[in-house]
Parts: C-alpha cells; structure tokens; sequence
C-alpha cells in the first residue's frame, strides 16, 4: 500500500510544478531556475541525509550513503539521463510544438515507453492486463488534455522524435533505479544523480554564460510568488516527489509505477480548477474517468 502512496504523491507534487514553474520564470531566466532548483535541493537532501544518519534505522529512505567503486556508473547515467538530458529535452520540445497543450500529450507518453525498456532490459513481466490498463489510461490522458483544444498543428517536424527521446530518457532513469542495488536508499539514489546532473548543468551554464551573459540572470523583479515558487521545485519537485518515485519504482516496478505518469494531467486540472477556478469541460471529466480506469485495469493480476 505505501509505495502506491508514494507514486500517487509523487505524481501530484509533479503536477503542481508547472504553477511553479510558471510562477518562478516571472523572475528568473530558465537556465538560473534549473541551477537555483536543483543547487537548492541538493543542499536540503544533504541536510536531510546528514540527520536521519543520526537518527534513523539504517533501512531508512532517507540515509545518506557514500557510493561503492563499482556502482558509480549506474549513479553517473541516472544523473545523465534525469535530470540532464530529460530537462534539457523537455525545453526544446516544448518550444518546437505548436502548443504547450500537443506537447505535453506526446510528452506524457512514458506509459507506453517504459513497459518497452523493462521487458528489453530488466526481463519484467508484462501481463495483458497491464497492457490494456496502461492503453486505456493513454487513451483518457490524450482526451483529458486535447478535449477542446482549439489547435492540432503539430509544429516542427523534429518535435515528435525529440519529445519520443524525451520520454525515452524518463524511461531509461526508472531502469537505472531498478536496476541499483537495493542497498542503497531512496535519498542516497536521487542525492547523487541529481549532484551529477547539476555538475553537468554548471557546465552549461559556463558556456552559455560566455555567449549570452543575460541566459543566466533574472529577466524581471523577485517577488513572492516567484520565491514561493522556487521553493517549491526545490524542496518538494526536486526532493520529495524524486524520493517518493524511486521508492515506489524499486517495490512496484518500471511499467506499474510510470503509468501513474497518466494522472499527473488529472491532478493537474483539479489544481487549476482549486487554486484558478479553471473550469474542466465534460469531456475532460470523462477522461479523468478513463484514466482512473486504466490504472485500476493495469494493476490487475494476470498471465504474461
């Protein structure tokens, strides 16, 4: 029961950093958003790391481990693959579609990708339930968010294939958490990929800093709720949400954990309709159905 708890609040902390994000970006450039985000979140999970080796059972999720010489690799992909390549991909491909709206369903594709990587590189059972479940849930996901939407150009012909490896960078992250030894914590997974990940960011924040100086400034006036918003990619996107997902990854496995990636949309809309007043159409509502369906579908037991 917990690791569901775990992916679905997850899921509904990612859902809310697109407010977040939006919030932030009032003040700050994009490229010293990753770096304020990430840098922020390091030091916390150091803080966090440094306590619970005091005070908690050494089965703990939130101990601190010092990596062993041989499974620095796996570390040093996951790092690479997410946040690295995954942020940096997700930007691009958001401004080569024509709408934020056709990226973000091509984008939350992962479902459909990640039960791909488990049974090619970690030999996972894929059952028929779990394959309906995760196409039923997709189904709901595309009319959750393209439910009157009023454009369906695509944009770029590279979008397409830059959001797919996108969503393959996601996918390769949850085979590396899998495929981490056990002893290892949850922090101690997402502690030093994000290290790796924000080392590599500097460096392209040194490069790009020396061609356009302004890329890695503010673009406007700090105020509350950009503040409020940094805080938030910080200490519960970039934390709490990558914590709670690595945990429910190792117990649950790649394709039942990543299609709950399908209802970050639905909280995401009742976000909007909480925080905004935003309201959502019928069809939208019937989407959010579907999808529920979906996950209740994939979770089923069955034969491969």
């Amino acid at each position: 029961m917990l690791p569901y708890i775990a992916v679905i609040a997850s899921m509904i902390i990612w859902a809310g950093s697109g407010i977040a994000v939006k919030a932030s970006l009032e003040a700050l450039a994009p490229l010293t958003l990753v770096l304020m985000r990430f840098t922020l979140g390091i030091l916390l999970m150091l803080a966090i790391g440094l306590v619970a080796n005091r005070c908690t059972a050494q089965n703990s999720i939130l101990r601190l481990q010092m990596i062993e010489k041989q499974d620095i690799w796996l570390f040093v992909l996951g790092g690479v693959f997410q946040p690295f390549l995954y942020f940096i991909l997700e930007t691009y491909s958001y401004k080569l579609f024509a709408t934020p709206t056709i990226a973000e369903a091509f984008l939350s594709t992962n479902p459909l990708i990640a039960p791909i990587f488990s049974l090619v590189f970690l030999r996972e059972k894929v059952t028929f339930w779990n394959v309906l479940g995760i196409l039923v849930s997709t189904g709901g996901m595309l009319l959750l968010v393209l439910a009157g939407s009023g454009s369906f150009e695509l944009g770029s012909l590279w979008a397409i294939p830059l959001a797919l490896i996108t969503v393959c960078m996601a996918a390769a992250y949850s085979i590396i958490l899998k495929k981490v030894p056990e002893k290892y914590s949850s922090l101690t997974i997402v502690f030093w990929g994000q290290l790796i990940g924000l080392l590599l960011f500097y460096l392209v924040a040194g490069g790009k800093a020396l061609i356009n100086p302004q890329a890695v400034w503010m673009v406007g006036n700090i105020t509350g709720s950009a503040v409020g918003g940094v805080l938030y990619l910080a200490a519960l996107s970039s934390v709490a949400a990558f914590v709670l997902f690595c945990y429910s990854v190792r117990y649950l496995g790649v394709t039942k954990a990543n299609i709950f990636n399908n209802i970050r949309p639905v909280f995401t809309a009742l976000l909007m309709l909480c925080i905004f007043g935003e309201q959502l159409p019928f069809w939208k509502w019937i989407g959010i159905g579907i999808i529920v369906l979906g996950l209740f579908i994939c979770q089923k037991r069955g034969k491969k």
